[in-house]
Protein backbone atom coordinates (compact mmCIF):
# COMPACT_ATOMS: atom_id res chain seq x y z
CA UNK A 1 0.00 0.00 0.00
CA UNK A 2 1.42 3.55 -0.86
CA UNK A 3 1.40 5.88 1.56
CA UNK A 4 -0.12 9.57 1.60
CA UNK A 5 3.09 11.41 2.71
CA UNK A 6 1.83 14.03 4.93
CA UNK A 7 4.23 16.60 4.09
CA UNK A 8 2.04 17.49 0.91
CA UNK A 9 -1.29 17.07 2.19
CA UNK A 10 -3.20 19.27 4.33
CA UNK A 11 -1.93 22.45 5.62
CA UNK A 12 1.66 21.19 3.45
CA UNK A 13 0.04 21.08 -0.08
CA UNK A 14 1.82 22.45 -2.56
CA UNK A 15 0.49 25.29 -4.41
CA UNK A 16 1.42 24.54 -8.21
CA UNK A 17 1.78 27.46 -10.09
CA UNK A 18 3.47 31.10 -9.13
CA UNK A 19 0.67 34.16 -8.99
CA UNK A 20 1.37 38.14 -8.13
CA UNK A 21 -1.52 40.22 -6.40
CA UNK A 22 -1.19 43.76 -5.39
CA UNK A 23 -3.36 45.63 -3.01
CA UNK A 24 -4.27 42.87 -0.15
CA UNK A 25 -7.17 43.55 1.96
CA UNK A 26 -6.36 44.41 5.60
CA UNK A 27 -8.21 43.79 8.97
CA UNK A 28 -7.45 46.30 11.64
CA UNK A 29 -4.92 48.70 11.27
CA UNK A 30 -1.12 47.82 9.89
CA UNK A 31 1.60 49.41 12.12
CA UNK A 32 2.65 52.52 9.88
CA UNK A 33 6.23 51.53 11.05
CA UNK A 34 6.33 48.28 9.20
CA UNK A 35 8.05 49.36 5.56
CA UNK A 36 9.41 46.48 4.23
CA UNK A 37 9.06 42.70 3.10
CA UNK A 38 7.90 39.43 5.03
CA UNK A 39 9.86 36.38 3.01
CA UNK A 40 9.13 32.70 4.11
CA UNK A 41 10.76 29.80 2.52
CA UNK A 42 9.66 26.36 2.21
CA UNK A 43 9.20 22.73 0.28
CA UNK A 44 7.14 22.54 -2.67
CA UNK A 45 7.32 20.29 -4.64
CA UNK A 46 6.10 20.76 -8.26
CA UNK A 47 3.21 18.79 -9.59
CA UNK A 48 3.59 15.27 -10.07
CA UNK A 49 6.50 14.72 -7.95
CA UNK A 50 6.63 13.45 -4.12
CA UNK A 51 9.72 13.52 -2.49
CA UNK A 52 10.96 10.89 -0.02
CA UNK A 53 11.74 13.14 2.79
CA UNK A 54 10.10 16.62 3.82
CA UNK A 55 13.29 18.27 3.69
CA UNK A 56 13.52 17.21 -0.48
CA UNK A 57 10.84 19.39 -1.70
CA UNK A 58 11.80 22.06 -4.24
CA UNK A 59 12.04 25.59 -2.43
CA UNK A 60 9.39 28.28 -3.12
CA UNK A 61 9.45 31.54 -1.94
CA UNK A 62 6.16 33.77 -0.75
CA UNK A 63 6.86 37.59 0.10
CA UNK A 64 4.39 40.07 1.21
CA UNK A 65 5.05 43.70 0.55
CA UNK A 66 3.75 46.00 3.24
CA UNK A 67 4.60 49.85 3.66
CA UNK A 68 2.49 52.94 4.67
CA UNK A 69 0.13 50.93 6.89
CA UNK A 70 -0.67 49.02 3.09
CA UNK A 71 -0.70 45.68 1.65
CA UNK A 72 0.89 46.25 -1.36
CA UNK A 73 1.82 42.83 -2.93
CA UNK A 74 1.74 39.50 -2.34
CA UNK A 75 4.06 36.81 -4.72
CA UNK A 76 5.69 33.30 -4.56
CA UNK A 77 8.12 32.10 -7.08
CA UNK A 78 10.30 28.61 -6.94
CA UNK A 79 13.68 28.98 -6.45
CA UNK A 80 15.48 27.76 -9.75
CA UNK A 81 18.03 25.82 -9.14
CA UNK A 82 19.09 22.75 -11.49
CA UNK A 83 17.16 20.83 -8.66
CA UNK A 84 14.00 22.05 -9.71
CA UNK A 85 15.12 20.97 -13.21
CA UNK A 86 15.61 17.31 -12.37
CA UNK A 87 18.85 17.73 -11.23
CA UNK A 88 19.66 15.49 -8.76
CA UNK A 89 21.88 15.97 -5.26
CA UNK A 90 25.30 14.26 -6.00
CA UNK A 91 27.14 15.22 -2.72
CA UNK A 92 29.66 17.08 -4.15
CA UNK A 93 27.96 19.89 -6.73
CA UNK A 94 26.96 22.28 -3.96
CA UNK A 95 25.30 24.49 -6.41
CA UNK A 96 22.61 21.74 -6.40
CA UNK A 97 20.18 22.89 -4.20
CA UNK A 98 16.51 22.66 -3.28
CA UNK A 99 16.86 26.19 -1.30
CA UNK A 100 13.90 25.87 0.36
CA UNK A 101 14.79 26.12 4.27
CA UNK A 102 15.15 29.50 5.07
CA UNK A 103 16.00 33.35 3.23
CA UNK A 104 17.94 35.79 5.35
CA UNK A 105 19.25 39.44 3.72
CA UNK A 106 22.86 40.48 4.26
CA UNK A 107 25.15 42.45 2.69
CA UNK A 108 22.78 44.23 0.10
CA UNK A 109 21.67 40.49 -0.93
CA UNK A 110 18.51 38.26 -0.56
CA UNK A 111 20.12 34.46 -0.06
CA UNK A 112 17.87 31.16 0.00
CA UNK A 113 19.26 28.75 2.21
CA UNK A 114 20.00 25.44 2.68
CA UNK A 115 22.64 23.56 4.61
CA UNK A 116 23.75 21.20 2.26
CA UNK A 117 24.28 23.46 -0.57
CA UNK A 118 25.76 26.88 -1.44
CA UNK A 119 23.62 29.95 -1.12
CA UNK A 120 21.50 31.20 -3.79
CA UNK A 121 20.68 34.87 -4.41
CA UNK A 122 17.03 36.08 -5.55
CA UNK A 123 15.83 39.36 -6.08
CA UNK A 124 13.40 41.96 -4.32
CA UNK A 125 10.94 40.53 -6.29
CA UNK A 126 11.65 36.94 -5.82
CA UNK A 127 13.58 36.53 -9.25
CA UNK A 128 16.42 33.61 -9.29
CA UNK A 129 19.77 35.46 -9.75
CA UNK A 130 22.17 32.80 -9.40
CA UNK A 131 24.24 30.77 -7.06
CA UNK A 132 26.23 33.01 -4.42
CA UNK A 133 29.83 31.68 -3.47
CA UNK A 134 31.06 35.19 -1.42
CA UNK A 135 33.39 35.48 -4.24
CA UNK A 136 34.46 31.75 -4.16
CA UNK A 137 35.44 31.93 -0.70
CA UNK A 138 32.60 29.81 0.69
CA UNK A 139 33.78 26.13 -0.24
CA UNK A 140 31.77 24.08 1.56
CA UNK A 141 27.58 24.29 2.17
CA UNK A 142 26.35 26.91 4.28
CA UNK A 143 23.87 26.11 7.41
CA UNK A 144 20.57 27.64 6.67
CA UNK A 145 20.59 29.42 10.28
CA UNK A 146 23.30 32.10 10.21
CA UNK A 147 23.80 34.45 13.02
CA UNK A 148 24.03 38.17 12.74
CA UNK A 149 25.49 40.15 15.71
CA UNK A 150 23.22 42.70 16.47
CA UNK A 151 26.35 45.28 17.01
CA UNK A 152 28.80 44.35 14.33
CA UNK A 153 26.68 43.39 12.23
CA UNK A 154 28.57 40.21 11.07
CA UNK A 155 27.36 37.23 9.63
CA UNK A 156 28.38 33.85 11.71
CA UNK A 157 27.71 31.02 9.83
CA UNK A 158 29.33 27.39 9.23
CA UNK A 159 29.05 24.30 6.54
CA UNK A 160 29.24 20.41 7.68
CA UNK A 161 29.52 17.73 6.00
CA UNK A 162 29.26 14.08 6.98
CA UNK A 163 33.05 13.36 5.88
CA UNK A 164 36.39 15.36 6.75
CA UNK A 165 36.66 17.87 7.63
CA UNK A 166 33.06 17.55 9.25
CA UNK A 167 33.12 21.45 10.25
CA UNK A 168 34.26 24.85 8.97
CA UNK A 169 32.87 28.07 10.43
CA UNK A 170 33.09 31.51 8.51
CA UNK A 171 32.58 34.93 9.14
CA UNK A 172 31.50 37.33 6.51
CA UNK A 173 31.26 41.24 7.79
CA UNK A 174 28.26 43.55 7.36
CA UNK A 175 28.98 44.49 3.58
CA UNK A 176 28.70 40.46 3.25
CA UNK A 177 33.02 39.60 2.62
CA UNK A 178 34.16 36.71 4.34
CA UNK A 179 36.75 37.91 6.39
CA UNK A 180 37.05 34.72 7.65
CA UNK A 181 37.36 30.63 8.24
CA UNK A 182 38.44 27.90 10.17
CA UNK A 183 37.93 24.19 10.47
CA UNK A 184 36.73 23.31 13.54
CA UNK A 185 38.69 20.42 15.31
CA UNK A 186 37.04 17.59 16.64
CA UNK A 187 33.18 17.44 15.09
CA UNK A 188 31.65 14.05 14.09
CA UNK A 189 29.25 13.48 11.36
CA UNK A 190 26.16 14.94 13.02
CA UNK A 191 23.44 16.39 11.52
CA UNK A 192 24.07 20.09 12.40
CA UNK A 193 20.81 22.34 11.62
CA UNK A 194 21.86 25.05 14.00
CA UNK A 195 24.63 26.73 16.42
CA UNK A 196 24.41 29.51 19.07
CA UNK A 197 26.45 32.43 19.29
CA UNK A 198 26.78 34.51 22.41
CA UNK A 199 29.10 37.61 22.91
CA UNK A 200 32.34 35.82 23.71
CA UNK A 201 31.74 31.99 22.11
CA UNK A 202 30.74 30.57 19.22
CA UNK A 203 28.78 27.02 20.29
CA UNK A 204 28.37 24.22 18.04
CA UNK A 205 26.18 20.88 18.57
CA UNK A 206 26.80 17.08 18.02
CA UNK A 207 23.60 14.85 18.47
CA UNK A 208 23.63 11.40 18.26
CA UNK A 209 21.77 11.91 14.50
CA UNK A 210 24.71 10.84 12.66
CA UNK A 211 24.91 10.04 9.47
CA UNK A 212 24.22 6.89 8.45
CA UNK A 213 24.26 4.35 4.53
CA UNK A 214 21.69 2.70 5.91
CA UNK A 215 19.34 5.52 5.87
CA UNK A 216 17.18 5.08 2.71
CA UNK A 217 14.82 8.57 3.55
CA UNK A 218 17.01 10.23 1.37
CA UNK A 219 18.15 12.26 4.44
CA UNK A 220 20.99 9.55 5.42
CA UNK A 221 20.87 10.22 8.79
CA UNK A 222 19.91 7.78 11.77
CA UNK A 223 19.83 8.20 15.84
CA UNK A 224 22.06 6.18 17.60
CA UNK A 225 22.17 5.03 21.07
CA UNK A 226 25.87 5.14 21.48
CA UNK A 227 26.80 8.92 20.64
CA UNK A 228 26.65 11.24 22.93
CA UNK A 229 25.08 15.04 22.95
CA UNK A 230 28.17 17.24 22.13
CA UNK A 231 28.29 20.98 22.51
CA UNK A 232 31.43 22.37 21.37
CA UNK A 233 32.64 25.82 22.41
CA UNK A 234 35.20 28.25 20.15
CA UNK A 235 35.95 31.53 21.89
CA UNK A 236 35.20 33.96 19.25
CA UNK A 237 38.48 36.02 19.98
CA UNK A 238 40.19 33.02 19.05
CA UNK A 239 41.44 29.62 20.01
CA UNK A 240 40.66 26.24 19.84
CA UNK A 241 37.21 24.71 19.90
CA UNK A 242 36.30 22.73 23.53
CA UNK A 243 34.02 19.44 23.42
CA UNK A 244 31.65 19.13 26.37
CA UNK A 245 29.81 16.03 26.49
CA UNK A 246 26.23 16.14 27.91
CA UNK A 247 24.94 13.18 30.33
CA UNK A 248 21.38 13.62 29.10
CA UNK A 249 21.28 12.17 25.14
CA UNK A 250 19.13 14.74 22.97
CA UNK A 251 18.83 15.99 19.87
CA UNK A 252 18.88 19.74 18.98
CA UNK A 253 17.35 20.97 15.54
CA UNK A 254 16.71 24.27 16.21
CA UNK A 255 18.25 26.64 19.08
CA UNK A 256 16.58 30.05 20.51
CA UNK A 257 19.31 31.81 21.90
CA UNK A 258 22.55 31.44 23.90
CA UNK A 259 24.59 33.79 26.51
CA UNK A 260 27.79 33.95 28.61
CA UNK A 261 26.35 34.26 32.36
CA UNK A 262 28.28 36.22 34.99
CA UNK A 263 30.27 33.42 36.31
CA UNK A 264 31.70 32.44 32.47
CA UNK A 265 29.10 29.73 32.00
CA UNK A 266 27.48 29.38 28.54
CA UNK A 267 23.61 28.57 28.77
CA UNK A 268 21.87 27.88 25.74
CA UNK A 269 18.18 27.10 25.21
CA UNK A 270 16.42 24.95 22.67
CA UNK A 271 13.63 22.41 22.12
CA UNK A 272 15.15 18.87 23.04
CA UNK A 273 14.33 15.75 21.69
CA UNK A 274 14.71 12.46 23.39
CA UNK A 275 14.85 9.91 21.17
CA UNK A 276 11.39 8.97 21.04
CA UNK A 277 10.41 12.17 20.19
CA UNK A 278 13.09 12.54 16.89
CA UNK A 279 12.31 8.93 15.93
CA UNK A 280 8.37 9.97 15.84
CA UNK A 281 8.71 12.77 14.15
CA UNK A 282 10.93 11.71 11.67
CA UNK A 283 8.25 9.00 10.79
CA UNK A 284 5.83 12.20 9.60
CA UNK A 285 9.28 13.74 8.25
CA UNK A 286 9.52 10.20 5.79
CA UNK A 287 5.78 9.27 5.62
CA UNK A 288 6.67 6.29 7.17
CA UNK A 289 4.28 3.46 8.62
CA UNK A 290 2.91 5.03 12.36
CA UNK A 291 3.10 8.64 11.80
CA UNK A 292 1.27 11.41 14.11
CA UNK A 293 -0.54 14.28 12.98
CA UNK A 294 2.02 17.06 13.10
CA UNK A 295 5.63 17.03 11.89
CA UNK A 296 6.76 17.31 15.36
CA UNK A 297 6.06 14.83 18.23
CA UNK A 298 7.37 16.17 21.31
CA UNK A 299 10.41 18.05 21.84
CA UNK A 300 9.85 20.41 24.45
CA UNK A 301 12.03 23.56 25.72
CA UNK A 302 15.42 22.93 27.75
CA UNK A 303 17.99 25.01 29.02
CA UNK A 304 22.04 23.23 28.59
CA UNK A 305 24.35 25.42 30.79
CA UNK A 306 28.13 24.66 30.17
CA UNK A 307 30.94 25.16 33.21
CA UNK A 308 34.24 25.90 31.64
CA UNK A 309 35.96 25.77 34.57
CA UNK A 310 34.41 21.85 35.98
CA UNK A 311 33.92 21.13 32.28
CA UNK A 312 30.10 19.83 33.52
CA UNK A 313 26.92 20.80 31.27
CA UNK A 314 23.63 20.72 33.04
CA UNK A 315 20.50 20.42 31.65
CA UNK A 316 17.09 21.97 32.76
CA UNK A 317 13.58 21.62 31.56
CA UNK A 318 11.91 25.04 30.99
CA UNK A 319 8.38 23.90 30.01
CA UNK A 320 6.63 20.27 28.93
CA UNK A 321 4.59 21.87 25.59
CA UNK A 322 5.43 20.52 22.45
CA UNK A 323 6.97 23.11 21.04
CA UNK A 324 9.45 23.79 17.96
CA UNK A 325 10.64 26.37 15.67
CA UNK A 326 11.67 29.06 18.37
CA UNK A 327 12.57 32.90 17.92
CA UNK A 328 13.81 35.93 20.22
CA UNK A 329 14.20 39.62 19.38
CA UNK A 330 16.72 39.50 17.65
CA UNK A 331 18.53 42.35 18.82
CA UNK A 332 19.40 40.21 22.00
CA UNK A 333 21.37 37.74 20.14
CA UNK A 334 24.24 36.53 21.87
CA UNK A 335 22.86 38.10 25.40
CA UNK A 336 20.35 36.99 27.76
CA UNK A 337 17.01 37.30 26.82
CA UNK A 338 13.81 36.54 28.64
CA UNK A 339 11.42 36.14 25.82
CA UNK A 340 10.93 33.70 23.32
CA UNK A 341 8.46 32.62 20.78
CA UNK A 342 7.67 29.53 19.43
CA UNK A 343 5.29 27.43 17.42
CA UNK A 344 2.66 24.75 19.89
CA UNK A 345 2.01 21.99 18.19
CA UNK A 346 -1.23 19.27 19.31
CA UNK A 347 -0.62 17.16 21.88
CA UNK A 348 1.49 17.48 25.51
CA UNK A 349 -1.70 19.26 26.94
CA UNK A 350 -2.66 21.50 23.71
CA UNK A 351 -5.47 21.32 21.34
CA UNK A 352 -4.69 22.22 17.50
CA UNK A 353 -2.19 24.48 17.03
CA UNK A 354 -0.71 27.95 18.81
CA UNK A 355 1.87 30.58 18.81
CA UNK A 356 3.76 30.52 22.09
CA UNK A 357 5.56 33.07 24.11
CA UNK A 358 7.70 31.86 26.84
CA UNK A 359 9.11 33.87 29.89
CA UNK A 360 11.92 32.10 30.41
CA UNK A 361 12.84 34.11 33.64
CA UNK A 362 9.57 33.09 35.57
CA UNK A 363 8.55 29.88 33.63
CA UNK A 364 5.67 30.96 32.95
CA UNK A 365 4.14 30.79 28.60
CA UNK A 366 1.13 32.75 26.63
CA UNK A 367 -0.64 30.96 24.40
CA UNK A 368 -2.48 32.12 21.33
CA UNK A 369 -4.95 29.25 20.02
CA UNK A 370 -5.54 29.84 16.35
CA UNK A 371 -8.68 26.98 16.13
CA UNK A 372 -9.28 24.34 14.19
CA UNK A 373 -8.00 24.00 10.77
CA UNK A 374 -5.75 26.62 11.50
CA UNK A 375 -1.87 25.78 11.81
CA UNK A 376 0.97 29.22 12.41
CA UNK A 377 4.12 29.57 11.10
CA UNK A 378 7.18 30.46 12.81
CA UNK A 379 6.45 33.80 14.62
CA UNK A 380 9.61 36.18 13.47
CA UNK A 381 9.76 39.53 15.98
CA UNK A 382 10.42 43.05 14.52
CA UNK A 383 10.52 45.91 16.90
CA UNK A 384 7.94 48.70 17.33
CA UNK A 385 9.08 52.16 16.70
CA UNK A 386 9.83 54.23 20.01
CA UNK A 387 9.97 50.41 21.99
CA UNK A 388 12.48 50.19 24.45
CA UNK A 389 11.23 46.62 26.10
CA UNK A 390 12.20 43.52 25.01
CA UNK A 391 8.72 42.38 23.53
CA UNK A 392 8.03 45.91 22.63
CA UNK A 393 7.43 44.55 18.67
CA UNK A 394 5.35 42.47 16.65
CA UNK A 395 5.35 39.20 15.36
CA UNK A 396 4.79 38.20 11.95
CA UNK A 397 3.49 34.51 10.73
CA UNK A 398 1.24 33.28 8.12
CA UNK A 399 -1.57 31.11 8.85
CA UNK A 400 -2.55 28.15 6.82
CA UNK A 401 -6.52 28.08 7.44
CA UNK A 402 -7.68 24.47 5.73
CA UNK A 403 -11.79 24.98 6.34
CA UNK A 404 -11.48 28.33 4.45
CA UNK A 405 -8.91 27.24 2.00
CA UNK A 406 -7.47 30.41 2.53
CA UNK A 407 -3.80 32.25 4.25
CA UNK A 408 -3.17 35.30 6.25
CA UNK A 409 -0.13 37.16 7.52
CA UNK A 410 -1.05 37.92 10.92
CA UNK A 411 0.44 40.52 13.01
CA UNK A 412 0.41 40.18 16.37
CA UNK A 413 1.61 41.95 19.20
CA UNK A 414 4.84 40.35 21.13
CA UNK A 415 3.53 41.35 24.56
CA UNK A 416 0.21 39.68 24.93
CA UNK A 417 -0.14 37.76 21.06
CA UNK A 418 -3.22 40.08 20.34
CA UNK A 419 -3.86 40.66 17.00
CA UNK A 420 -3.29 43.81 15.40
CA UNK A 421 -3.90 43.22 11.94
CA UNK A 422 -3.95 40.44 9.47
CA UNK A 423 -3.03 40.46 5.76
CA UNK A 424 -5.40 38.67 3.66
CA UNK A 425 -3.29 36.35 0.83
CA UNK A 426 -5.10 35.54 -2.60
CA UNK A 427 -4.19 31.59 -1.51
CA UNK A 428 -3.31 29.40 0.78
CA UNK A 429 0.29 29.43 1.53
CA UNK A 430 1.20 25.53 2.54
CA UNK A 431 2.70 25.42 6.03
CA UNK A 432 6.51 26.26 5.48
CA UNK A 433 9.52 26.44 6.98
CA UNK A 434 11.52 29.98 7.86
CA UNK A 435 11.70 33.35 7.02
CA UNK A 436 12.09 36.73 8.28
CA UNK A 437 11.15 40.28 8.27
CA UNK A 438 13.46 42.30 5.96
CA UNK A 439 12.75 46.10 6.60
CA UNK A 440 13.65 48.89 3.91
CA UNK A 441 16.93 50.65 4.60
CA UNK A 442 16.50 53.48 7.26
Amino acid sequence: MTLEKPYINGHFTPVTDEITSHGLNVRGTLPPELNGRYFRNGHNPKPGITPTHWFRGEGMIHGIRLEGGRAEWYRNRWVRTPFLDGVPFTGTELDVSAAATNIIFHGGRYLALQEANLPWEVSADLDTIGVHDFGGKLTSAMTAHPKEDPETGELHFFGYSPFPPYLTYYVADASGAIVGSEVVDGSGPSLMHDFALTREHVVFINSPVVFDHAEHSGIPYRWHDDVPLRLGVMPRAGGGTTWFEVPDQAALLHVANAHTDAQGRIVLEAPRFDRAAWENSWKWWVGAPGYGTSPDAGSTLHRWTVDPATGKVTTESLNDLATEFPSINESHTGTANRYSYAIGFPGAGLSGYHTVKFDTRTGREKLLAHGEGRMPGEAVFTPAEGGTAEDDGYLLTIVSDLTADASELLVLDAGDLSTVAAVELPRRVPAGIHGNWIPDPA
